[in-house]
């Protein structure tokens, strides 16, 4: 196996919103969702820089093409992290994803090792994390979300 990963699939409760969620209130852009003709076959694609894929598919249709029990939510397993060129980047990206409807729950604060991040939910309960880390090399945005 190589180490790579090119596709990141959350599963979702309601696809439609979290298609809006992502697409409307963060700006990411997708083709919108397709696979609708293919029972348990819903999903939307994000397109991420260095050609990573962010995926949307429903909990119940990820159980069924896993061949896993649906079980509960847990938030805590996981984060997603975004790491940025700046903390105004931290502070613009957690600005817009609170007006987008995400939850905040860590607002951007700094670090005990030296960086500045911020975390959220999204409608689902996933939680990214925004971040500035000082000695990390990420390259300057064209332009603060």
């Amino acid at each position: 196996m190589r180490p790579r990963i090119s596709v990141v699939t959350l599963g979702v409760d309601d696809l439609a919103a979290a298609v809006r969620f992502y697409r409307d209130g963060l700006g990411l852009a997708t083709e919108g969702i397709v696979g609708t003709d293919v029972e348990h076959g819903a999903v939307a694609f994000f397109d991420l820089e260095g050609g990573l894929k962010l995926a949307l598919f429903g909990r119940v249709d990820i159980a069924h093409d896993s061949g896993v029990p649906l079980g509960a939510r847990s938030v805590s397993e996981y984060t997603l992290g975004h790491n940025v060129h700046s903390r105004a980047e931290v502070e613009a990206i957690m600005a817009v994803a609170h007006l987008a409807g995400a939850t905040i729950s860590q607002p951007a604060r700094d670090t005990a090792w030296g960086g500045y991040a911020g975390s959220f939910q999204d409608p689902d309960g996933h939680v990214w994390e925004v971040v500035w880390n000082p000695s990390w090399e990420t390259p300057a945005p064209e332009h603060v979300v």
